[in-house]
């Protein structure tokens, strides 16, 4: 029985270490976000490729309104392989009231129930809000935002310089079409 409490708290200590380092590792986030500033349209400069935006060839967009509920709507569009367009309807929600700038994102709703919660932590943010940088924890995910579709040389090497910063291997992001 004592081994099994030794194994046990030997087990859990190591657990712990192991967890304090991920969240050290983690992106840090900016350190505050003005909703009201952040609503609107939004272009895709550059991501990581992912699953779920592979049929996405061009125009990707991000469109953000607040809700009275405090949750934000959120229309991603892109026009696809067959030149149509695609939306995609969600909704996100502040995980860190502090700064507003963890969310989590969800695109799949059952019966008013939203399912398969997403990262989406605001890492990156220009101070009038011409870009802004998304990771998420794992770094798995990434996107640079504009609000044209196009962001300047000198914009866009700071948004990389943010993703180096904070971890990334910016060999990973590919340029979006606009």
């Amino acid at each position: 029985m004592k081994f099994k409490i030794i194994f046990l708290a030997v087990t859990f200590y190591f657990m712990s270490i192991t967890w304090a380092q991920e969240m050290q590792n983690e992106p840090k986030v900016v350190k505050n976000v003005d909703l009201r500033k952040y609503a609107g349209l939004w272009y895709e400069v550059a991501k990581i490729p992912n699953r779920f935006q592979k049929h996405c060839k061009r125009g990707t967009t991000a469109q953000y309104k607040l809700l009275e509920n405090g949750k934000i709507e959120v229309i991603n569009s892109c026009i696809d392989e067959d030149g149509e367009k695609d939306a995609s309807e969600g909704i996100a929600q502040i995980v860190d009231v502090s700064s507003n700038a963890k969310l989590e994102v969800s695109f799949v709703s059952i019966l008013g129930i939203n399912l398969f919660w997403g990262d989406y932590w605001i890492i990156g943010l220009d101070s009038n809000y011409e870009y802004a940088v998304i990771g998420t924890p794992t770094r798995k995910y990434g996107w640079i935002l504009s609000r044209t579709p196009k962001l300047s040389d000198e914009k866009l090497k700071e948004t990389f310089e943010i993703l180096r910063s904070q971890g990334y291997d910016t060999n990973k992001f590919e340029m979006s079409v606009p």
